[in-house]
């Protein structure tokens, strides 16, 4: 959670951002009251522990690889956030892979949830950043073979980090609304182009180790303290917004990108998440609460998970939110193309 430096100011902020925990405590029980589906999730939605704990869900963990071997991600219960990201810091040439879910594993999961018969809807990493979605459907696929009549939606979320959480606290909401699986799963796959997420890295060297960008540009990126502003396009994939001279202009960026994008739905929270750079997340907190209408808005606070970190490594703010519809800003072509694999869109 935040930590300010001025008493009261402090006292109110923090308030209102253990708000959206509070709200999803009462969520979560509306929904386990009902049981109207099962939901699963999995940790590459950077959770705050306490939001998942409060809403009940069964979370997949994704793993990841350290020179001490294969882990898996426990969202922070078994290593402390600050400690795993100085690691990176006190040796840039220690570098961390992951690994996609195998189909096996996901259908060790669905199979048990078609055990309980429920219809179940999983909410997935990004295909644009993972193939772990593909595995995900492939599993889907003979678990409804094997359970005809069962009930499994795979969802690709378009999305990463804590975008996915935000998009999992309103699938529960509208599930506790009276929607069926079969409606969630059609409002998921058009809610996910309503958030964004804007974020800055504190250096380039994470992505060029993973082949994201050539070793060159981030070299050349460090020298000239260029800090990018990043985001991810319709894909999921990561996209560049533009280049600052500077960690406080790319912050700046991030804060006129939610100015232009923000629908002011203040009943609807929204999430900063950082690797190890607390910093700057209280200062992107505190600018948002500038905003009018947003002074107390719910924000959820949460670290980045080292599944994400392995690629983004430490210093990475972002800023999460729902807005406007983020197709607007595709080409011509560009949405041509979306409408046809919309069209065709038979994985369910």
């Amino acid at each position: 959670m935040s930590r300010h430096a001025n008493g009261e100011e402090s006292k109110n902020t923090q308030a209102n951002t253990k708000r959206a925990p509070d709200d999803v405590e009462v969520l979560g029980r509306a929904f386990h009251q009902q049981r109207p589906c099962k939901l699963i999730v999995d940790s590459s939605a950077d959770y705050a522990p306490e939001v998942l704990q409060r809403l009940g869900v069964e979370m997949i963990p994704l793993t990841y690889v350290t020179p001490e071997g294969e882990k898996e991600d426990d969202l922070w219960q078994s290593i402390d956030p600050h400690e795993f990201y100085e690691t990176l810091r006190k040796d840039p040439d220690r570098h961390y892979t992951t690994c996609a879910v195998t189909p096996g594993r996901y259908a060790e999961v669905f199979e048990r949830a078609a055990e309980e018969g429920l219809p179940t809807i999983y909410l997935g990493l990004t295909g644009g950043l993972s193939s772990s979605i593909q595995n995900a459907q492939q599993a889907a696929e003979l678990v409804r073979a094997n359970h005809p009549g069962f009930e499994l939606y795979v969802v690709d979320t378009k999305c990463a980090s804590a975008a996915c959480e935000l998009l999992a606290i309103e699938v529960m909401r509208q599930a506790t609304h009276g929607l069926t699986a079969a409606e969630l799963y059609e409002w998921a796959c058009e809610a996910r182009y309503f958030i964004h997420g804007y974020f800055t890295l504190d250096s380039f060297s994470a992505l060029a180790a993973g082949g994201r960008i050539p070793p060159a540009a981030a070299t050349v990126g460090g020298k000239l303290d260029i800090k990018p502003e990043l985001s991810y396009d319709t894909n999921g994939a990561l996209s560049l917004c533009g280049m600052c001279r500077g960690r406080k202009k790319a912050l700046r960026a991030i804060i006129q990108d939610f100015r232009e994008n923000y629908t002011h739905e203040t009943s609807l929270p929204l999430a900063i998440v950082s690797s190890d750079a607390e910093k700057d997340a209280d200062w992107l907190e505190r600018e948002v609460r500038k905003q009018d209408g947003c002074a107390d808005v719910s924000i959820i606070r949460s670290q980045v998970s080292p599944i994400l970190g392995s690629h983004v490594g430490p210093g990475m703010v972002a800023l999460v939110f729902w807005g406007s519809d983020r197709r607007e800003r595709l080409s011509l072509t560009d949405k041509l193309a979306h409408k046809v694999r919309s069209r065709s869109r038979t994985t369910y």
